[in-house]
């Protein structure tokens, strides 16, 4: 039976004190016997975490009782065991590296997506106006190796600060296509998707809430593979439970 429930959350939001935040955040953390890790930044919160299913939600009502967090949405999944080994609090610039200041999602979110939407697009290949639809995967090359949606474009990028120059190299044959942006959760399409839009390209949209979210609503339907996650199950089937022993990239690896 699967009784640990593991929550993936984020939101592009002004915070201030966070030293003071973190501490408070880690009272209640160890409290309800929660684990995983938290980042905290002047741009927001991202967090993994996994508890007892009564304990975690009960640690996301807290949450939200600050009005700041309270729009916080969760991606969930279930698993036997614990994934994490302790919790973490950890004090960042920014939740995800991109090395390109001007870009804000606080200030105002790219155009998103649904996955039931995706899947319409996906179905026959064009979005609502009959623009060809590119699925574009920000993440690293070794997440990708895991897998990705049908076709998608990569660039084989080692860390999300190199996503800006790979895309600007395909900028030119990109430009009358209606590009998709996914990542695992949702957090690096956010900067992404306004990042496209910065230099100009217009027919851009993220995947709403990411892969995981995709697996939760919609399945494996136009997907390949598995999908990574940065916890001690290693990666996500669409069904969204851990992959087979079997099929480990990283214990293969391992074994040379």
């Amino acid at each position: 039976m699967k009784s640990i429930l593991n929550i993936a959350a984020y939101l592009f939001v002004s915070l201030d004190e966070l030293p003071e935040l973190r501490a408070k955040m880690l009272d209640e953390c160890n409290s309800r016997e929660l684990k995983g890790t938290i980042l905290l930044t002047g741009e927001g919160i991202n967090l993994f975490l996994a508890g007892k299913e009564a304990e975690l939600r009960g640690f996301l009502d807290w949450v939200r009782a600050d009005p700041r967090f309270k729009p916080l949405e969760a991606k969930e999944s279930w698993s036997k065991d614990q994934p994490f080994k302790k919790m973490l609090i950890k004090i960042k610039n920014e939740i995800i590296r991109m090395n390109h200041p001007a870009i804000q999602p606080k200030e105002g979110r790219a155009n998103f997506i649904s996955p039931k939407k995706l899947q319409e697009w996906l179905d026959r290949g064009t979005d609502d106006l009959g623009r060809p639809v590119v699925m574009v995967d920000t993440r690293n090359a070794f997440e990708v190796d895991y897998g990705t949606f049908e076709n998608a474009l990569h660039f084989n990028i080692e860390k999300f600060t190199e996503f800006p120059q790979a895309i600007n190299a395909h900028k030119e044959e990109l430009m009358d296509k209606t590009l998709v942006s996914f990542c695992t959760g949702g957090i690096r399409c956010e900067k992404s998707g306004l990042y496209m839009r910065e230099i100009g390209m217009q027919h851009t949209y993220q995947l709403e809430g990411g892969i995981l979210k995709y697996f939760e609503e919609v399945g494996s339907a136009h997907y390949k593979g598995s999908c990574f996650v940065f916890d001690e199950r290693e990666a996500l089937e669409p069904n969204l439970d851990s992959i087979p022993l079997e099929n480990s990239i990283r214990k293969k690896l391992i074994a040379g």
